[in-house]
């Protein structure tokens, strides 16, 4: 008795179900909203080289740790008069590892990565400023790809135009502010670029074996000039991605 009972409920609920599914519905006209330009990143994540017992390349009594820390620092001011927010890996002389900088980095919804360093060279002729990216870079969809080689392959020809487009950014505007020597954007699968999901670069801002370069470095205006820099390049990339993003008016029929 409690079967049939039970089966005779659920038939009904099934019956009510397509009855009401089968009602005319009445549509309500849907607002029109004003379309807002939404920022494409609202947040950039600075990290500054090194740090710790990891003092990255020495010259003349200047570390590398201290410089990268003193130029992400006036870059974080730059970007945050901007109008951006920041998210710093390191803000003392502490050790972070690669790994706890890319977590970081891949935490953050929508943003962009610039990690600073300065160059070693073998030859103290070595001279100028050079902005890497990644040439693939890890995907949302990681973990289902590693089980599919076939998948992964198709991933990894994918080009990173979105990280070389900002490395070029950079670049640029590194060289024009400083007058340094142009060594270009250079792909690399450095782990704090390829393990990251967001556009990521890294800039080597000078060589620490170079005389002319040091003696720059060691300036605070050229210091300011570079942190200058980077924040324009960061924020000509912005504005590129917007205007991509701009639906424009087509002109009406003739």
């Amino acid at each position: 008795m409690r079967d049939a009972l039970a089966w005779a409920g659920l038939v009904l609920m099934i019956a009510s179900g397509i009855w009401l599914d089968s009602l005319p519905r009445e549509e309500k006209p849907i607002a029109s909203l004003p379309s807002q330009p939404a920022e494409p990143f609202p947040v950039v994540v600075i990290d500054p080289g090194h740090g710790g017992q990891d003092s990255g390349a020495m010259c003349a009594g200047m570390l590398e740790k201290d410089l990268t820390l003193d130029v992400a620092q006036r870059l974080e001011r730059r970007l945050q008069t901007q109008g951006l927010a920041t998210v710093m890996t390191r803000v003392g002389d502490g050790y972070i590892s690669l790994a706890d900088r890319a977590a970081l980095t891949n935490r953050v919804p929508d943003c962009v990565l610039v990690s600073i360093h300065f160059n070693e060279g073998n030859k103290p002729v070595s001279s100028g400023i050079e902005t890497y990216y990644a040439e693939h870079q890890m995907s949302a969809g990681q973990s289902v790809v590693s089980w599919l080689p076939f998948l992964q392959r198709v991933v990894e020809e994918i080009p990173n135009e979105e990280s070389q487009s900002l490395a070029a950014f950079v670049q640029e505007a590194l060289v024009s502010h400083t007058h340094a020597v142009n060594r270009g954007t250079k792909a690399q699968q450095f782990f704090v670029l390829a393990n990251v999901r967001h556009p990521a670069v890294l800039v080597e801002g000078g060589f620490m074996t170079n005389k002319e370069d040091v003696a720059k470095l060691t300036d605070v205006g050229y210091r300011e000039e570079m942190a200058a820099a980077i924040g324009d390049g960061i924020i000509r990339y912005r504005d590129l991605l917007k205007d991509r993003h701009v639906v424009r008016p087509q002109p009406a029929a003739e």
